[in-house]
């Protein structure tokens, strides 16, 4: 593959693009000679729900077959339905 590639033709015109207003600029990322000067304030989002504010941790624990074969037979949720139990038997 040692083709050159052809530049893509544009189909609009110069004009036909929106003018930023001074609020967008504000915002912008400010980048010389690909060095990043100036982080983008606020013009992206994350996606997904918010972080918590007290996250669960994940732990690895054993649990006698019997015991894991009945929470799983209770269905989707059954990992939550111990942390509830644990709660309880702790008085939180």
């Amino acid at each position: 593959m040692t083709e050159s590639r052809k530049p893509l033709p544009t189909d609009w015109d110069d004009d036909d693009i929106p003018a930023w207003s001074d609020a967008q600029f504000d915002r912008a990322e400010l980048r010389v000679a690909g060095k990043i000067l100036r982080p983008a304030d606020g013009t992206l989002t994350k996606p997904g729900r918010p972080k918590s504010n007290q996250p669960k941790q994940q732990v690895t624990l054993r649990l006698d077959q019997a015991v894991l074969d009945a929470f799983r037979a209770t269905g989707p949720g059954w990992q939550s339905r111990i942390n509830a139990q644990l709660r309880k038997a702790l008085g939180l």
